[in-house]
């Protein structure tokens, strides 16, 4: 079944290539980011836009894998250790690589868990990333 809530069996999940998983991430934790901003009260267009882009560049997701290290479990740790480790043919030029590759792996865990449905896992994980930042609520 497509759509908004999947809920796909881990072992589909893990037939889905590292970077394929990390595409579907990338979009999942921009929506998180989008979607806090604006629950917020962020308003402006240009401050939403402006302050997604901070939030999601490959530095403050490398900060935001960072915090979440320790809460990882076993098979959320090989996740995004793998998608840390993946061959990436190209990094942006206002990220170094080390950044960029935390990142992706951020990205292959909310892809993972986001295939599964594991929505409240996500929103958990998420809730860590905000805690003591500029832009928790």
């Amino acid at each position: 079944m497509y759509g908004f809530f999947p809920e796909m069996d881990v072992r589909d999940v893990n037939k889905i290539s590292i970077l394929g998983l990390a595409h579907v991430g990338d979009g999942v934790y921009e929506l998180l980011v989008r979607s806090m901003l604006c629950q917020s009260g962020h308003t402006a267009l240009l401050d939403l836009h402006k302050s997604t882009v901070n939030m999601v560049k490959a530095a403050a997701q490398a900060a935001a894998a960072e915090k979440l290290l320790e809460v990882l479990d076993g098979d959320e740790l090989a996740i995004y250790k793998r998608g840390r480790n993946a061959h990436v043919h190209s990094v942006p030029k206002n990220a170094d690589i080390g950044q960029y590759h935390a990142a992706t792996g951020l990205e292959a865990l909310f892809g993972w868990l986001y295939l599964q449905g594991k929505l409240e896992r996500i929103n958990r994980l998420f809730a860590v990333v905000m805690e003591n930042s500029d832009h928790a609520t």
